[in-house]
């Protein structure tokens, strides 16, 4: 015969620590929710505005049949080897660069040496120095990106000895920027604060041990 059971169900707020914990590592196994990169990809394409770069897009075909354009931003974490970010896109001079990047982010140091470093390069060789960063390999870390820099101007001077290295450096850097961005965006994201809030409003339910009910 068919026999009922009566089961108590907590909200995570009522579980004690330990059942919360359990709740937490079950909410947490598939990760953030999908896109909570993009408020970074948002920020980083804002600075390589600044900084004098153009990113790429590729076209992304949606569930429903239509299409986006992304930017080629590509990147995977957090504590593996090989893990790292990278980007493909067009530099050139920006006049007024480091003034763009000090009002956009005055409290970053890192992009405002990277900035610096970039419009020093480009003194050297009469601001006429253009980059294509191109992601190449399976890798998608600041090392899966080839660098390609030019002088350009119309009496076909050479580049100076230190151009390429400088240029391909502070792209790398700028890589290495992105990534640690990522990386803080997706602590915070798995934080208890914001796991927490996420299942109360998705109204999830648990037994006394945290595991879930519904």
């Amino acid at each position: 015969m068919p026999e009922g059971i009566e089961t108590l169900v907590y909200r995570i707020d009522e579980l004690d620590d330990d059942a919360k914990t359990v709740a937490r590592e079950w909410y947490r196994q598939d990760g953030p929710v999908d896109g909570w990169y993009e408020t970074v990809f948002d920020d980083f394409q804002i600075v390589c505005n600044c900084l004098g770069i153009d990113i790429k897009t590729r076209t992304v075909r949606l569930a429903g049949g239509g299409s986006r354009q992304a930017p080629c931003i590509y990147f995977s974490g957090f504590w593996s080897q090989g893990d790292g970010a990278c980007f493909e896109g067009t530099y050139t001079y920006r006049c007024g660069a480091t003034a763009a990047v000090r009002e956009y982010a005055p409290k970053d140091r890192e992009l405002d040496r990277i900035a610096s470093d970039l419009q020093k390069c480009q003194r050297r060789n009469f601001y006429a120095l253009w980059a294509v960063a191109t992601h190449r390999g399976r890798y998608s870390h600041e090392y899966g990106m080839s660098i390609d820099v030019k002088r350009g101007g119309p009496f076909g001077y050479e580049a100076t000895s230190d151009a390429e290295s400088c240029v391909t450096e502070a792209m790398r850097d700028l890589a290495r920027w992105l990534y640690r961005q990522l990386e803080a965006e997706y602590t915070f994201q798995q934080s208890d604060a914001l796991v927490d809030e996420a299942i109360c409003a998705n109204d999830y339910t648990f037994t006394a041990d945290g595991r879930r009910f519904r």
